[in-house]
């Protein structure tokens, strides 16, 4: 599913609270922009059996009370469920998940630090990571701008040439 689609439906399945479809159609471009960094339309996520997404602590060797919060987003199923990140038992479940419903779930859980993109199938030895506050900066910014626009529409339109 290409992103456009995936932005519609995010929007399309917005609570219709009359403000919410206008706020995710504003930070669609961000939620675009980082996507478009990344080589697959859809990952899948590893989640617990009540639909919950995995979240794993990674806690750095050096420091072992720093500790970040991360989610694996894995290119295949196949990847997801065999790799070394995928639990042991039986009560997790790969899922396909589009892009930019990631993306934009990663705002929404506050808990969490970044998502690890895993980029090629069978390597998960390397990944992309997407930083939520990074995120969270991108978006802010795009809504201001967003926000700009709306106030001053005349700044937004292209002063034609011949208007002389």
């Amino acid at each position: 599913m290409n992103l456009d689609r995936q932005v519609q439906l995010l929007i399309d399945n917005a609570p219709q609270d009359g403000q919410t479809p206008g706020i995710v159609a504003a930070i669609a471009p961000a939620l675009k922009q980082l996507a478009l960094q990344l080589r697959h339309s859809q990952y899948y996520i590893l989640q617990t059996l009540n639909q919950r997404w995995m979240v794993t602590a990674l806690r750095n060797r050096a420091q072992p009370d720093l500790e970040k919060q991360v989610i694996y987003a894995f290119p295949s199923v196949k990847d997801a469920s065999n790799g070394s990140y995928a639990p042991n038992d039986s009560q997790a479940i790969a899922v396909p998940v589009p892009v930019i419903h990631i993306l934009f779930q990663m705002v929404a859980i506050d808990t969490l630090d970044s998502v690890v993109f895993f980029e090629k199938s069978g390597d998960v030895s390397a990944g992309t990571e997407v930083r939520r506050q990074d995120l969270q900066t991108l978006i802010q910014a795009q809504l201001q701008q967003h926000l700009q626009l709306q106030s001053n529409p005349l700044k937004s339109r292209p002063v034609p040439p011949d208007i002389a």
